[in-house]
């Protein structure tokens, strides 16, 4: 993963909408609502600027009891063979699902899987930019549903193929934070993200493998993404796309536009990115707005006033967004507050 950065760019979003059709999660996608919902944008590479080789779209949509996703996936060259439950998924071409449910960058999601439906899903504390940030490998999607369709033939060099289509429901259960609450989210978004991994591919007695170069090392995978992070880091929740969840049925038109307050966060993500560069230099903190931030902030013609409270191990930024009135925090840990 390389280093954080400041390059802004606007996420991606989406409106996923309800459906009252029952969803066999076979892979063929042959039920009438995926043919009623958008796919996504095309993915791009994980830093925004170049077209992928082979095309991936989403579509998305949802029910009381699950997210139903399905990932369409050009390749001509299907292969996997890691077939162990919570393996390094990535370590083959595959499919990644990242998800934030309350926007804080802290206690969210991944899921990975490959041509084989084998899955890796994990539960991460904080960002891995972050100390102390314990990744609970053993946690497990209960209830989820998936299923590969090979559009060729996998694993066999003797042909070409077109991809395969990825269909998955993941139960809204495993996402609630206390048992009296209703993690079904409703006329409001999350924010999300998906990754697809590739790499060049070499055959040895016609098995697939991944490619080396001519001193033995692995080539380096290609990251394509549906909205793009300006690093090659995933683990940046701040810059993940915002899928919308309209109570309307599939069909409708339901449009989402990223609320201000989403933008005052990016700000303060920024000073956040500014304090943790002035950190890793010089193992203290800044201690004030200006040293922080030194131009002003203006959005939509209008100017924030981010302050700062230090304390002994950290410091708490804050804006009063002058849009909802609410107050928008960050703590020196990456975690962001609203109240």
């Amino acid at each position: 993963m390389s280093s954080q950065s400041d390059i802004v760019i606007r996420p991606n979003t989406y409106t996923a909408y309800k459906t009252q059709d029952h969803i066999t999660i076979d892979g063929k996608a042959d039920e009438p609502i995926w043919n009623t919902v958008q796919w996504t944008s095309n993915f791009i590479d994980i830093l925004g600027v170049k077209t992928p080789q082979y095309q991936t779209n989403v579509k998305m949509v949802w029910d009381d009891t699950y997210f139903y996703i399905l990932a369409k996936i050009e390749e001509p060259h299907v292969w996997a063979d890691i077939k162990e439950h919570d393996a390094i998924i990535f370590h083959n071409n595959d499919f990644e699902v990242f998800i934030d449910p309350d926007g804080d960058t802290h206690n969210y999601y991944e899921l990975e899987i490959n041509a084989l439906n084998t899955v890796w899903d994990l539960f991460i504390t904080k960002p891995y930019r972050e100390l102390n940030s314990p990744v609970l490998n053993d946690w497990h999607i209960s209830g989820l549903k998936s299923a590969v369709h090979v559009d060729g033939t996998l694993n066999d060099a003797s042909d070409t193929d077109k991809g395969w289509t990825l269909e998955m429901a993941i139960p809204w259960s495993v996402y609630k934070t206390s048992y009296f609450e209703d993690s079904v989210p409703k006329d409001t978004f999350w924010r999300v993200n998906f990754s697809r991994v590739n790499w060049d591919y070499e055959l040895t007695n016609d098995i697939y493998s991944r490619k080396k170069d001519s001193k033995g090392a692995l080539l380096h995978e290609y990251n394509w993404v549906w909205s793009p992070q300006g690093v090659i880091n995933m683990h940046e929740p701040e810059k993940w796309g915002y899928v919308y969840f309209s109570s309307k049925d599939a069909g409708s038109e339901t449009p989402f536009v990223i609320p201000k307050d989403e933008e005052i966060k990016w700000a303060l993500y920024k000073m956040y990115r500014a304090q943790k560069a002035h950190f890793s230099k010089t193992n203290q903190w800044l201690t004030t707005i200006k040293s922080v931030q030194s131009t002003p902030i203006v959005l939509h013609g209008v100017t924030l006033s981010p302050f700062i409270e230090n304390y002994s191990s950290g410091w708490i930024i804050s804006i009063k967004s002058p849009f909802s009135n609410k107050l928008l925090s960050l703590t020196e840990d990456g975690k962001f507050k609203i109240k």
